[in-house]
């Protein structure tokens, strides 16, 4: 696996961090999920750990994943934006395009996917909170997604209010999936990208 650098063009400053399979590999990915990082104000970075498991279980079949850093803190619009900028930067590069966001960035990762205008190929989100600060609701938004959607939460998360998301998920009858574990999947980064994974994997 390589990584490069990249700046996502945009009006906010917002640099990501390319993950792709080592140029020997017998053909060049065609499709890159952008992963969407927790909150920015509680150490929310594109390093995280289960950013990091999962594009680790795509590149490892020959899938590209894009993680970025969000721009100065705009209590979820810009955040927005940035991830909207990361799917068009994907988008123009490579045939499908998918998006994963944990936490906050699960949010994100929604709210982005259901105003992008681009067509996705799967959108997978970890451990999502209802609202956002500047008053976006990640629940609505999932009503306006054309894309597979899966919603992962963990059974004892009291961090985040993940309920409202899971059951709107459940409602439209998108792919839930319950993992036993706190918020922040401690010491489960395997079982987070073996279910997150081959759902991005298998509809990019």
């Amino acid at each position: 696996m390589h990584h490069e650098t990249v700046l996502v063009p945009g009006a906010r400053d917002v640099e990501a961090t390319l993950d792709a399979p080592d140029s020997d590999a017998a053909d060049d990915p065609t499709s890159c999920v952008v992963l969407c990082p927790p909150h920015p104000q509680h150490r929310g970075h594109r390093g995280d750990d289960r950013l990091l498991a999962v594009s680790e279980y795509l590149v490892d079949r020959n899938t590209a994943a894009l993680r970025f850093d969000y721009g100065e803190w705009d209590e979820g619009m810009g955040e927005r934006e940035d991830a909207r900028n990361a799917i068009r930067w994907a988008s123009e590069r490579y045939e499908d395009a998918g998006v994963f966001g944990f936490s906050f960035g699960a949010s994100v990762a929604l709210l982005a996917a259901a105003t992008v205008g681009k067509t996705l190929c799967a959108v997978s989100v970890l451990a999502p909170t209802a609202e956002l600060p500047a008053g976006l609701n990640a629940v609505s938004a999932l009503e306006d997604i054309d894309a597979p959607v899966q919603v992962v939460y963990a059974s004892r998360d009291t961090t985040v209010d993940w309920e409202p998301v899971v059951e709107a998920a459940e409602a439209l009858d998108y792919d839930v999936v319950e993992l036993d574990g706190d918020h922040f999947m401690v010491g489960r980064m395997d079982t987070v990208a073996e279910t997150v994974g081959p759902f991005l994997f298998d509809a990019c």
